[in-house]
């Protein structure tokens, strides 16, 4: 034992007031956890959990409200235990009832953490492990009434951390995916300077924009059940007319650098300059889509147009054997365009097959209005059944022939579309696809997507590193993104990669505005690079898996029929199999699963057979993504691939749309700070031991040991106690050996 583990060992076992020994048997009611109760004792339930959050500045108020239930048929007592920010101060505490007066204390970290484990020795319960970094607020015993509830209210203030020009805020909660507890958690914000991004990384937002300097948000009611500590990040600027940005660094010696994720909020144009789009709607009229769908559709197109300020451009197309279209080219907004486009609109009557290639002929090849941002909003319901039909030549006909950069947003119609196919269209020109499911109003789901493309501010932009001078240099990789989207007012973008070096990043972001070429340089610090940041690698790899699926599903097109003789195996390809090795690798090592890796949750799996794993990654590769075309199979598959490419905040159960469009999530996988456990039995088994193509331990450690004392400490200067707080059996790797650390008994 080192002298550090026998110093903790001796300040556990001597007298002070923080001993269990001598006092009674409470209950440790942790509300960013769960309840540790002492052996034999009915627990009481934490059946409400609520935080209302004010900050001024960088100043924040937060005050909790929890509501206790006492299932059992005797007074229980009880203590509050929660985590806080460094220099948080208490400025209110009180509870219901007749009691002692109500008090609390906060423990500085060194405090709290012998506090955590005696608690842990006494109770063998390591489940307050999870918040070893925190400083701990600690509060006068109060009872919960037998059969009965009790409220505890208080609130405490402090200062949040910057980085530039962007605050953060944190409320430290457990990342166990077993808390069920749903909190409530409001924010406002207010700041003497314009608010340009508010940005959760941890949870699904709702906000309002009260004013330029003040917004409120609340956690969704979806996101009420989300484990996970709640962050929340605002970024300000002084000058609007300039893209506000900030950075999320998290540093990897292993790569010779790490891992970033920029944040930036669309430059303001002013009102007098906008940036002018062109719209093209392409109608699919196939026999299809006679009745309803043809309706709505025409109600989108007519919403779509009649929302399109004077002066920018229309189009109207439509297609089932043939293409017609309302106007020869393109032509601006007025009375008398609007007027046509309306007769034309009721003219368009179902018939015929669907000739995708054509109406994207005519869609792409017309030459755009000058000084505009051409647009497609192209819907279709079923596959190409007219003209050339191969994805081969359809994907050509994009990648080639789009002279004029038009933005080709797809509308998959119903689940009989190639999925795929249109993905590839949207991917190549800087847009997404919406699948619109069959029991979903089409009309909704095209005034959506429209709404959020009402003024452009940045078209075509480009993200690269510069030196002093304003020389590009190289320092970053695998960015994702690859084609960065427009800029429209209100956008963020979200760009994530890794980085290469120490020094901060200077970027330039160039595109078109209305006025011409924009320039845009900024710094941003990568000193200021934490192991807090653990969401910034798991997010890329999110990102970097859905890209490297989707180049397996377009390869899929170039093979013919799954059920063709002689079909060639994709993955005799050795380029393909990289790709599939690079899924499974970056799937395991990540804790981020998709319907073709989710058996490494499954018990039937065996992790410790790297070879078993690669076949079972290739045979749900090759059912799925490589072979599945059209119908809803294919439909879901491009659903979460689009939601991945996109992701910017935590997926904790790693939930996806199966191939019948139902949800699937898992509790198997658990990603705590920046590693991933994969539950086996009653054994959690680090990721980086599965990648080590070995799971059986180099030592055992038992629970409580002073060996376990040593572990324990080892992974508190790491920043990973918290692995040590899942419940059962735990196999980590540490030091490049694998230890397993039984379970308290």
């Amino acid at each position: 034992m080192n002298d550090l583990a026998r110093a903790l060992c001796l300040a556990a076992a001597a007298a002070s007031p923080l001993s269990l020994a001598a006092q009674q048997p409470y209950q440790w009611v942790v509300p960013s956890r769960a309840v540790i109760a002492p052996a034999g004792a009915t627990a009481v339930q934490i059946v409400r959990a609520e935080a209302r959050v004010r900050i001024l500045d960088r100043a924040a108020s937060t005050e909790l409200e929890f509501e206790l239930h006492n299932p059992s048929t005797a007074q229980q007592e009880a203590v509050l235990l929660l985590p806080i920010p460094d220099g948080a101060a208490i400025s209110e505490f009180a509870f219901d009832g007749a009691a002692a007066e109500p008090t609390a204390k906060i423990l500085p970290r060194e405090e709290a953490r012998r506090l955590y484990d005696e608690i842990t020795r006494k109770l063998r319960d390591p489940a307050l492990l999870e918040f070893a970094d925190w400083r701990c607020l600690r509060s006068s015993v109060f009872p919960v009434p037998a059969g009965g509830r009790q409220k505890i209210r208080l609130r405490y203030d402090h200062v949040c951390d910057t980085d530039g020009n962007r605050v953060d805020y944190v409320l430290p909660r457990s990342e166990m995916l077993t808390s069920a507890v749903p909190w409530s958690i409001s924010v406002g914000v207010r700041s003497p300077h314009q608010i340009r991004l508010v940005y959760s990384p941890s949870h699904e937002l709702v906000e309002r924009i009260v004013s330029p300097n003040e917004r409120t948000v609340r956690v969704s009611d979806a996101g009420r059940h989300e484990p996970g500590s709640f962050r929340l990040g605002f970024v300000t600027s002084e000058d609007p007319s300039k893209p506000s940005a900030s950075l999320f660094a998290y540093p990897d010696p292993t790569i010779g650098g790490g891992y970033f994720l920029l944040l930036a909020g669309a430059p303001q144009v002013a009102a007098a300059h906008p940036l002018r789009r062109e719209v093209t709607i392409a109608l699919d009229r196939s026999g299809s889509m006679a009745g309803r769908k043809l309706e709505q559709a025409k109600a989108a197109a007519l919403q779509v147009i009649e929302g399109l300020a004077d002066g920018e451009g229309l189009q109207l197309i439509d297609y089932g054997n043939s293409v017609g279209s309302c106007f020869a080219a393109p032509v601006a907004k007025s009375d008398a365009t609007m007027q046509q486009a309306r007769q034309w609109l009721q003219n368009v009557r179902p018939h015929g097959g669907t000739n995708l290639h054509d109406a994207l002929l005519e869609a792409l090849r017309a030459p755009a209005l000058p000084e505009t941002l051409p647009l497609v909003l192209f819907l279709t319901d079923g596959i190409p059944t007219v003209g050339p039909t191969r994805e081969t030549d359809l994907r050509a006909l994009v990648d080639k022939g789009n002279p004029h950069g038009r933005r080709v947003f797809c509308f998959g119609v119903g689940n009989d579309v190639n999925a795929p196919l249109l993905d590839h269209i949207a991917e190549k020109t800087r847009a997404v696809t919406t699948y619109v499911l069959p029991d979903e109003d089409v009309e909704t789901r095209v005034a959506g997507l429209f709404a959020r493309l009402g003024q452009p501010t940045l078209a075509g932009p480009a993200l690269t590193t510069v030196d002093d001078q304003g020389k590009d240099v190289a320092r970053l990789a695998e960015v994702l993104p690859i084609r960065l989207p427009d800029l429209f007012a209100g956008d963020q973008l979200v760009v994530l990669g890794q980085y290469r070096g120490d020094d901060d990043l200077q970027f330039r972001l160039t595109g078109q505005g209305p006025e011409g070429a924009r320039s845009f340089r900024f710094t941003l610090p990568v000193r200021s690079a934490s192991t807090r940041h653990a969401f910034v690698p798991r997010l890329w790899a999110s990102r970097q898996i859905a890209f490297l699926v989707d180049e397996l599903r377009q390869r899929g097109g170039d093979l013919g029929a799954p059920l063709t003789y002689g079909r060639p195996d994709p993955f005799s390809d050795p380029k393909l199999r990289e790709l599939r090795d690079e899924i499974l690798r970056l799937s395991t090592r990540f804790g981020v699963l998709s319907e073709y890796t989710s058996f490494l949750a499954t018990e039937g799996s065996n992790l410790g057979d790297w070879g078993s794993l690669v076949t079972s990654c290739q045979a749900f590769l090759q059912n799925r993504a490589v072979d599945v075309r059209s119908g809803a199979g294919a439909v879901n598959q491009g659903t979460n691939l689009w939601a991945q490419k996109g992701q910017t905040r935590a997926n904790y159960f790693n939930g996806y749309l199966d191939q019948n469009l139902n949800l699937v999530q898992t509790v198997a996988v658990q990603q705590v700070r920046d590693c991933a456990f994969y539950k086996r039995g009653d054994r959690w088994i680090d990721s980086r031991s599965v990648l080590g193509k070995r799971v059986e331990p180099d030592e055992q450690v038992q629970f409580g040991s002073p060996r376990y004392l040593e572990v324990q400490l080892a992974l508190q200067r790491e920043g990973r106690a918290a692995v040590l707080s899942l419940q059962g059996e735990v196999l980590l790797q540490l030091d490049g050996r694998n230890v397993l650390v039984t379970a308290p008994r």
